[in-house]
C-alpha cells in the first residue's frame, strides 16, 4: 500500500474550488487481469480442439512417446510415436498451452502497469487407439502458438501413460524486402514464448534499437509495421527473443531456442518527404467498465437521468452533441468536464488532484437537455461530462479523448505543418513550448519540434517513446502541460529525408525485472497486444518526416 499524495500551497488552492472529489489519501491497490477483448483481431484460435483437458500423472508412465523432428517452426510437420501403452486402447493425446494476460492496478484517478502473467494448461490434440501391441502414430503440424517447449501427453481412462513433446522455434518475416524510404514494412514474427526470458521481442534496424513487441494476446505471434530509413542500400532487420532488448549470447542461456534471425532491406531510392500520419488501433469492446474519473461520489441519490453523446471518443477541439433525459431538477445546469490536474514527478507517492474544466450550461426543457460541447484542450486519456444542478450531479457520461497531431497554424487558421516545426530560439525553454517556424526542412544540427495534443496521464498513456531513423533516442510526457506534449531533437545526418516515428510505452515508476518487464520502450505490437486497449483507451503510433538540406 503507498500513500499518496496531492498538490499543497497555491496550486492545490486554485484547484480546491474545481474538485470533483477528494483524492484519496492512500489507495489500496486494485489489480486488474486483462485478457483479450473478444473482438480482437489477429488473435490466433487455441490449437488443435482448444478443449481442455484434466488428467493426472502418475511418478511413473508406462509408455513413450518420440518425436520426429522434435522441433521447427510454426507449421512444421512432426510425427508422434507412441509406444508400450495398452493394447487396443482408446488414447487423448494432449498439447501444453498458455493464456497470456496483462496486469494493471486500477485507482479512481489513474492506472499503473503491473506487467503480465501466463497461466498454462493442455487442450486436446487429438483421440487415436493404440494397436494390438500399445503403439501409435499420429501425423499432425506445428500450430501457431506459443514457442518453447510444449509437453505431449498420452492419456487413458484420466491417467497420463506417455509423454513426449515437441519445441516450437521463434521465426521472423517480412515483406516487402525493398522499397523508398518511409516504406512500410511488416514484420511478423511466430514462436514467441510464454517465460519472463521468451515473452517479448527486440527489433533492430542497421543495430540501431527500434523497439520492442509481444504476444501475450496473441498467442506467440506478434505482427507490426517499422518504416525504412537510411541511405540507398541494403539495410538489415534483426529480430530476436528478449526482455525488452536483446540476451545477446542466447546459445550460452537457458534458452537458446529463442534466437530470431536478420533479413536484408533495400532502399531503393528517397522519394521525397511522406505527410505526417498517425495510426490508431482497432477499436474493440473493453474487458472492463472501469474508467478514470468517474465516480458514484457527489451524484444525486434521487437522479434517474441518462447522458449521452453522439460519439464516446475525439480528438481535442470537437463539437460532441450531449443529449441528456429525465431530469428532474430545473433551472440553469452547469456542465463541466472532469480531469485531472499535477504531475507524478518529485513526489512522494502520486502527486494529482481531480479537477473540473467548465464547457458551458443549459437549462432542461420538459426534463431534457440536447447541446453541443466543444471537448477542452486538456488531458487526453478517459474523462467524464457531467451535468450539475448546483453541487449536485445529475448524470454523467464518460468520454475519451484521442491522442493528436498538433497543427501549426498561420493567423487565418492555415495550417502550415502537422506536428513538425523550427524550434523558438527563446532563452528560457518553458517560453519555447510549441513556438517556431513550422517547416519540414532543416541544416543539420538546427533543433526540430515535435508536437502532440491530447496525451493521458496514467502509466499507460502518460508517455511516448521517440525513435530517429529506426534508432531509440528517448521519451516524451505531456502530464504535466496538461496533454501538450512539445519533444526538442536535433536534426542529424545526412541530406535527405529522415523519419521520426513516436510509439506509445509502459511508464512504470516501480520498475522490477520480474513483475514489470518491458517497460519504457517503444511497443511496436501496439496495435492489438497492449492492456491499454482492454481499457478503451486507442494509443496509436505517429509518423513524421523531415528533410535535412545543405
Amino acid at each position: 500500500m503507498k500513500k499518496r499524495t496531492v498538490l499543497r500551497g497555491a496550486i492545490a488552492a486554485v484547484f480546491a474550488v474545481a474538485m470533483v472529489a477528494p483524492a484519496m489519501a492512500a489507495d489500496v491497490e486494485n489489480i486488474l487481469t486483462l485478457t483479450a477483448p473478444k473482438d480482437l483481431k489477429g488473435v490466433p484460435a487455441l490449437p488443435y480442439t482448444g478443449e481442455k483437458v484434466t488428467f493426472t500423472t502418475p511418478d511413473l508412465l508406462a509408455g513413450s512417446i518420440t518425436t520426429e523432428p522434435n522441433q521447427g517452426y510454426v507449421g512444421q510437420e512432426f510425427t508422434l510415436t507412441g509406444k508400450g501403452l495398452p493394447a487396443n486402447a482408446d488414447v487423448t493425446l494432449t498439447w501444453s498451452t498458455a493464456d497470456g494476460a496483462w496486469l494493471t492496478d486500477v485507482q479512481p484517478n489513474s492506472i499503473n502497469y503491473r506487467g503480465l502473467k501466463f497461466i498454462k494448461y493442455p487442450v486436446k490434440m487429438a483421440s487415436v487407439t493404440t494397436d494390438a501391441n500399445g503403439g501409435f502414430t499420429f501425423k499432425t503440424k506445428a500450430p501457431e502458438d506459443f514457442g518453447g517447449p510444449h509437453d505431449v501427453y498420452a492419456v487413458v481412462n484420466g491417467a497420463a501413460v506417455a509423454k513426449g513433446g515437441f519445441q516450437t522455434n521463434p521465426k521472423f518475416t517480412m515483406s516487402p524486402s525493398s522499397g523508398p524510404v518511409g516504406t512500410p514494412i511488416t514484420i511478423k514474427y511466430t514462436g514467441i514464448g510464454s517465460t519472463l526470458y521468451t515473452g517479448g521481442i527486440s527489433v533492430l534496424w542497421d543495430n540501431g534499437y527500434v523497439g520492442e513487441a509481444q504476444a501475450v494476446w496473441t498467442r506467440g505471434t506478434a505482427e507490426f509495421k517499422i518504416r525504412a530509413s537510411g541511405s540507398v542500400g541494403t539495410h538489415y532487420v534483426t529480430a530476436a527473443d528478449g526482455i525488452g532488448v536483446q540476451y545477446m549470447n542466447l546459445k550460452q542461456s537457458p534458452v537458446p531456442y529463442s534466437k530470431g534471425g536478420m533479413l536484408p532491406f533495400k532502399v531503393t531510392k528517397d522519394a521525397g518527404l511522406l505527410p505526417s500520419s498517425i495510426d490508431y488501433p482497432q477499436v474493440v469492446t473493453p474487458t472492463t467498465e472501469f474508467r478514470t474519473t468517474l465516480s458514484n461520489q457527489g451524484v444525486d441519490p434521487k437522479t434517474t437521468a441518462v447522458a449521452k453523446v453522439n460519439v464516446n471518443s475525439a480528438v481535442v477541439g470537437t463539437k460532441v452533441k450531449l443529449d441528456v433525459t429525465g431530469l428532474a431538477t430545473t433551472g440553469t445546469h452547469q456542465i463541466v468536464w472532469a480531469s485531472v490536474v499535477g504531475n507524478r514527478v518529485n513526489c512522494s507517492g502520486t502527486c494529482w488532484v481531480y479537477n473540473a474544466v467548465p464547457m458551458g450550461s443549459a437549462t432542461p426543457v420538459s426534463g431534457s437537455i440536447s447541446t453541443d460541447v466543444t471537448i477542452p484542450d486538456h488531458l487526453g486519456g478517459w474523462h467524464v461530462i457531467q451535468i450539475k444542478s448546483g453541487d449536485m450531479i445529475e448524470a454523467q457520461v464518460p468520454f475519451y479523448v484521442k491522442p493528436s497531431i498538433f497543427v501549426y497554424k498561420d493567423k487565418a487558421g492555415k495550417a502550415l505543418s502537422a506536428g513538425v516545426a523550427l524550434a523558438d530560439k527563446s532563452p528560457l525553454p518553458e517560453d519555447r513550448e510549441g513556438s517556431g517556424k513550422p517547416t519540414y526542412t532543416f541544416k543539420a544540427g538546427e533543433e526540430i519540434t515535435i508536437a502532440m495534443k491530447g496525451v493521458g496521464w496514467t502509466q499507460l498513456d502518460n508517455t511516448m517513446a521517440v525513435t530517429y531513423d529506426n534508432s531509440y533516442i528517448g521519451y516524451g510526457c505531456g502530464f504535466n502541460s496538461n496533454g501538450y506534449m512539445v519533444i526538442h531533437l536535433p536534426a542529424i545526418g545526412q541530406p535527405g529525408t529522415h523519419i521520426i516515428d513516436l510509439h506509445p510505452l509502459f511508464y512504470t515508476n516501480q520498475p522490477s525485472f520480474a513483475s514489470t518487464p518491458y517497460g519504457m520502450l517503444p511497443i511496436l505490437s501496439f496495435a492489438n497486444d497492449n492492456p491499454a486497449i482492454a481499457l478503451g483507451y486507442q494509443l496509436p503510433a505517429v509518423h513524421f518526416s523531415i528533410k535535412i538540406v545543405k
